[in-house]
């Protein structure tokens, strides 16, 4: 199960998105089939089946945006979250053997091509969620345990 949150930007960027396929891609796209359909035996015309099934992707991608849109909950930045990790953070980790780590803290639709984002249902998010710099953390996965060390703490107002 996904916790269904999201910072503004992350809602900013599926709302450009969204617009982006719907107001660009897709009107494209139909003319691109308009035009290999036009052109008569779809059963062997590669432009007319490609573009076909790039619509399909299109649309799909189209109905999981505006589902999700609708049911995620935006998570303002509000003063009081300073010096403890909380959603929307960016976190500087160190574990044991000096390994160190930055990423933020944020929702399942945001951490897509995007390295240095963790999702909020990660077993690393979970383990840190209200600690302070300097507490440590033991996140638990199937590869085993490892200690971490917070660092810093930041958060983008």
């Amino acid at each position: 199960m996904r916790t269904p949150l999201i910072t503004p930007q992350g809602l900013k960027d599926l709302k450009a998105e969204l617009d982006e396929l719907w107001r660009v891609e897709r009107p494209e796209v139909t003319k691109k089939v308009s035009w290999a359909a036009s052109l008569g035996d779809r059963s062997e015309n590669a432009d007319y089946q490609y573009n076909k099934k790039r619509l399909r992707e299109i649309d799909r991608r189209v109905r999981y945006l505006r589902k999700c849109i609708e049911n995620l909950k935006v998570v303002e930045y509000h003063p009081d979250q300073e010096g403890k990790v909380f959603f929307g953070a960016w976190v500087e980790v160190e574990n044991d053997q000096g390994e160190e780590l930055t990423f933020r803290i944020v929702g399942y639709d945001e951490i897509f091509n995007r390295k240095n984002y963790i999702s909020i249902d990660s077993p690393m998010a979970r383990a840190l969620l209200k600690k302070e710099v300097d507490d440590e953390a033991v996140v638990r996965t199937e590869a085993g345990k490892t200690t971490w060390y917070i660092s810093a703490i930041r958060y983008e107002p």
